[in-house]
């Protein structure tokens, strides 16, 4: 009596639930129990990017991402606004990432804005955990540069009224200081932009009181390797701040550019935020020739994490070019 004979699929289809176990010539048919797809884990890795400038080693340090609204923040047309957007498979709302940058030189640890701490939502505040987990201490920290005092660069400068820096410096420019530190600012501020000025208040405060905080006059070595250079219009002071070791430099712009995707095709658009929309276009045109001509590389606060690339010119505008991956030597 012969078998019936199976059709070919269902063949593969019994063989498919079986797998070969035990030593070269003596397997066993061993079936294998359906595995299902594990649970998603819904966790980014430690936000921090690190690579060299010279001698200097820099941590590009996410504070976070916060959600923006390209069409209701510029100051352009809706529809080029969202037809710029769709040409970089963007729409609205934009996760718009929030970035500081540490920088060893050697002698000295220098960080290049704090972070939102707890002034700008659950989101944001996460850049004291990112510095620690890239290796390093809140505490080692000699120097903070803060590029304006906007509540997303120095909120993670204090917690409950403490020093999250303890044996920093901090370092801002003295048009700005003079303005957000200023009791006649918050008294003179709409009521939608006085937690702005109290921000600011309350995160220098410790500092402060504590004779650790300087400001500077614009364009001023600050340190061995760090200089200022004025990028007025975002707020009174807006500073940005050339790094250089070794003939290579690298220039941190703060809030130049808040919408990428927009603003490099056309410099010329503003932000909600400038407090000065003018002079921020001016700074920002001013910044992107010279980093285009100059090849310097970039680190912005608010571009995709990390942040750091490079300027090119295209047509009648520019275009950014993310820094390429690196291993360390």
């Amino acid at each position: 009596m012969t078998s019936p004979r199976l059709p070919r699929r269902a063949v593969l289809r019994a063989l498919a639930g079986f797998a070969m176990a035990g030593a070269a010539g003596g397997g066993l048919l061993v079936p294998v129990p359906a595995r299902s797809a594990g649970p998603m884990a819904r966790t980014q890795p430690p936000g921090w990017y690190r690579f060299m400038l010279g001698a200097f080693e820099v941590t590009a340090l996410s504070d976070g991402t916060i959600d923006l609204a390209p069409e209701k923040l510029l100051k352009a047309p809706v529809a080029k606004t969202t037809q710029r957007l769709s040409q970089s498979f963007l729409s609205t709302p934009v996760e718009t990432s929030v970035n500081g940058y540490l920088v060893n030189t050697g002698a000295r640890l220098v960080l290049f804005d704090a972070g939102a701490g707890g002034l700008s939502g659950a989101t944001l505040g996460k850049l004291v955990a990112n510095l620690r987990a890239s290796g390093y201490r809140p505490e080692q920290v000699d120097d903070v540069f803060v590029t304006h005092l906007h509540p997303d660069h120095v909120g993670g400068l204090a917690a409950n009224g403490a020093m999250v820096f303890p044996r920093a410096t901090v370092h801002a420019d003295r048009r700005d200081a003079d303005y957000w530190l200023n009791e006649a600012t918050l008294a003179k501020a709409p009521v939608d932009a006085q937690a702005f000025v109290r921000g600011a208040m309350a995160s220098l405060k410790p500092y402060v009181a504590a004779g650790r905080f300087q400001s500077f006059v614009a364009d001023a070595e600050l340190v061995p390797g760090v200089r200022s250079r004025s990028s007025y219009g975002h707020t009174p002071g807006h500073t940005s701040y050339i790094v250089e070791s070794r003939a290579q430099r690298m220039r941190v712009i703060g809030d130049l550019v808040h919408v990428g995707a927009v603003q490099f095709a056309d410099p010329t658009v503003a932000s909600g935020f400038d407090l000065d929309a003018k002079a921020a276009a001016a700074a920002r045109i001013d910044a992107f020739k010279r980093i285009a001509k100059e090849g310097d590389l970039v680190a912005a606060a608010h571009l995709p994490f990390p942040g750091v690339g490079h300027v090119r010119s295209v047509f009648r505008g520019y275009e950014w070019v993310p820094l390429n991956y690196t291993r360390l030597p």
